[in-house]
């Protein structure tokens, strides 16, 4: 039988790296734009562009 604190530490390496894994999993669910967000400026389909804002030199 394992003492207790070689559970101790094996419970708390296994936390920390799931930790970290749902850490990833979380921010790479937002990772990538939706299409709808990526091509937002680009105005209606079959329509044209919005002018660009004209920049001041």
């Amino acid at each position: 039988m394992a003492s207790f604190t070689q559970i101790s530490k094996a419970k708390r390496a296994r936390r920390h790296k799931k930790a970290g894994a749902a850490r990833k999993a979380k921010m790479a669910r937002r990772s990538t734009v939706s299409a709808q967000e990526l091509f937002a400026d680009l105005g209606e389909p079959g329509k044209p562009a919005p002018q660009a804002a004209k920049s001041v030199k």
